[in-house]
């Protein structure tokens, strides 16, 4: 027999106890209830994943289940919020037991290691579209936004750059030597939620890299109306990523792919010292509009166009 809707979430997405004291009812009524500490704010971000869109037909259910909670642990991270509870909205084709059991392994799995709680969501039929409802905790007037960043203020990035990007062209036919590490980065990236607490009330702006760094550095400037001066020299880029660079001459690779998911935050140079994360300093926030690359000792002009549905 076919299993119902209500049997679906009972078998697959039930097996997680409440971790939270935020959770004051989870799954099992019409709502969730959840109540906010004294003193915090709840920040809320939605993120949707659709087949043939963001993950390629007959991607792996355990490492989508991964992928699909950690962009959005990423979004609560870019904004300093501790991850509290999240919703889950399957349209799937059909049910088909083998792949919901693998899917929930990778979703619950990352759910647990920050003790995120899934309260709801729904089951309908339809073309496989995944779509999460991520809320966290941040106090009062500390979250980390994309319009406070300050000329003279220094722009890091965690992490290294380029290498999911790099997953993409190896699943889309580039040879690699050592693709393991791009795969892994492309299929399961790691969200800085542990990196976006500690910069509370030492960042000035953040943003996660989702889209590729020039575009989503590109929001953080449009909307402190300032500009930036990046290094090229200085930028994190791993063996295999500088490899196919000097092998393609695709240097703008690492600045335009998605999928990094590292952060991407603005200090001022006062506050530097107090940084306790794993970081690299890579350019300047500037007065003068725009962005910039300095490579081999010239500026130019760099887009900041990322990656754009609809475009």
């Amino acid at each position: 027999m076919p299993l119902s809707e209500f049997s679906l979430i009972q078998r697959f997405f039930t097996q997680q106890p409440v971790r939270n004291a935020s959770t004051s009812l989870g799954i099992g009524d019409d709502c969730a209830l959840l109540s906010l500490p004294d003193g915090y704010e709840l920040a809320v971000t939605t993120d949707t994943m659709v087949e043939n869109v963001h993950f390629f037909a007959g991607a792996d259910p355990e490492q989508l289940g991964h992928k699909l909670l950690a962009v959005n642990l990423s979004d609560l991270a870019s904004m300093g919020a501790k991850p509290v509870s999240v919703t889950l909205a399957l349209t799937l084709p059909r049910v088909n037991e083998n792949w919901l059991t693998a899917f929930s392994k990778g979703f619950l799995g990352l759910a647990k290691r920050y003790s995120v709680d899934l309260i709801g969501g729904d089951t309908t039929s339809g073309p496989l579209t995944l779509t999460v409802q991520a809320m966290g905790l941040v106090p009062k007037g500390k979250a980390l936004l994309r319009s406070s960043a300050l000329p003279g203020d220094f722009i890091y990035l965690t992490g290294s750059l380029g290498e999911a990007g790099l997953g993409l062209k190896i699943i889309q036919g580039y040879h690699c030597e050592n693709p393991g590490t791009a795969l892994q980065r492309f299929h399961q990236p790691n969200p800085q939620v542990e990196a976006g607490l500690a910069l509370t009330g030492i960042a000035n702006a953040c943003i996660d890299v989702s889209d590729g760094l020039a575009g989503d550095l590109g929001h953080i400037l449009e909307q402190s109306n300032v500009g930036a001066c990046l290094d090229w020299e200085a930028l994190p880029l791993s063996d295999v990523v500088l490899a196919y660079i000097n092998e393609t001459n695709d240097w703008s690779m690492p600045l335009t792919a998605g999928d990094d998911y590292e952060l991407c935050f603005t200090v001022s140079p006062e506050k530097a010292a107090q940084l306790t994360i794993n970081c690299t300093k890579i350019g300047v926030i500037e007065s003068t509009p725009g962005l910039r690359l300095q490579k081999s000792g010239i500026i130019q002009p760099l887009t900041s166009k990322g990656y754009e549905h609809f475009s």
